[in-house]
């Protein structure tokens, strides 16, 4: 929350949300960003900024594929949110955090595993090699896992996922749908 005043007169008195907004994203680990990290590492992903001098909201996504980081990296948001409103001397930020699903290997590995096998077995069949490795991404498939319907994230032949040239081409495609018929009959 900030509060806007003619800047020729803003001594002392302006407080540009747009700053706080900077102050309070300074304080998150910079090489611990989506375009820094693979694999298992957890990651801090600001995904929207707007807003104006008097008033900016931030969203951001945080990933981890150990439920203890992640709480760790939800704190280090609190804390971050904290650290800026004790530099202004009052609250001007605030933080809300609104889980929007959780990993999903825990599900998978009590007792679905052979979902796993099946598709790997599937690939197999069609000539398809199998590359088991964590997908950083899935909320389809965890949330539906965590209702009760295990979804593991599976072949899917595209690339450059939500860019700007994400594709998939023709070949891909017609595999994509010979493996699914394959785990069908399976």
């Amino acid at each position: 929350q900030g509060r806007n005043v003619h800047p020729g007169y803003a001594k002392n008195k302006m407080i540009n949300a747009f700053n706080v907004a900077m102050d309070i994203d300074a304080e998150i680990p910079e090489l611990e960003r989506p375009q820094f990290t693979s694999g298992y590492e957890g990651f801090y992903h600001l995904v929207s900024l707007g807003g104006s001098v008097d008033k900016a909201t931030m969203e951001y996504i945080i990933r981890d594929h150990s439920n203890e980081i992640y709480l760790q990296r939800i704190e280090k948001v609190k804390e971050s949110v904290e650290k800026v409103n004790e530099f202004y001397g009052k609250e001007v930020a605030t933080v809300t955090i609104t889980e929007q699903y959780k990993n999903m290997r825990s599900v998978i590995e009590n007792g679905y595993m052979h979902v796993v096998d099946r598709a790997e077995k599937a690939m197999l069949n069609v000539g398809i090699t199998p590359l088991i490795k964590p997908i950083r991404g899935g909320t389809d498939g965890s949330r539906l896992s965590y209702m009760g319907l295990p979804c593991p994230n599976i072949f899917a032949g595209g690339e450059n996922f939500h860019g700007r040239h994400e594709f998939i081409s023709v070949e891909v495609m017609h595999k994509a749908v010979d493996f699914i018929v394959e785990v069908v009959k399976a």
